[in-house]
């Protein structure tokens, strides 16, 4: 009997832990969604909420923007997407940082041609936990497929 006592006081504390690890992953998995919804409706208020105003974010083609004009970018999109999805996401947790790497699928119509399109881009989004939420700080993007 003791010896399960003693087994459970060690363990307790490593699935508390990773029971909050699992907090924070699943979290950064939804933020990544609500990101993808976001860009979707051009909904700059949500982005606000998700990136830092801080946010350094370089895009597939290259550009280096910062919040102000990616927020821009999001707004004045040449292109209509009709659906954005990530898919094989990783979260690596380091105490107050994640860092995030996946495939991002864009598919939708192109306003000034009107021709469909569709974009495969891998990505690495970190995240920093700032007062208890998770804010966006850093993003890239490579282009994998057009």
């Amino acid at each position: 009997m003791w010896k399960l006592f003693t087994v459970l006081l060690v363990l307790a504390p490593r699935l508390g832990a990773q029971s909050a690890l699992d907090g924070d992953r699943s979290r950064i998995l939804s933020l990544e969604n609500a990101w993808n919804q976001a860009i979707q409706t051009q909904d700059t208020t949500a982005l606000k909420m998700l990136l830092s105003t801080d946010l350094v974010y370089v895009d597939f083609d290259g550009r280096l923007m910062d919040n102000a004009a990616y927020l821009a970018s999001v707004q004045s999109q040449t292109k209509h997407p009709e659906q954005i999805v990530s898919e094989s996401m990783d979260v690596h947790l380091y105490a107050v940082v994640a860092v995030v790497n996946g495939v991002y699928r864009e598919t939708g119509t192109n306003t000034k041609s009107g021709k469909p399109y569709a974009l495969r881009e891998r990505f690495t989004d970190t995240w920093l936990r700032q007062n208890d939420r998770w804010v966006c700080v850093a993003s890239q993007s490579t282009l994998a497929s057009q």
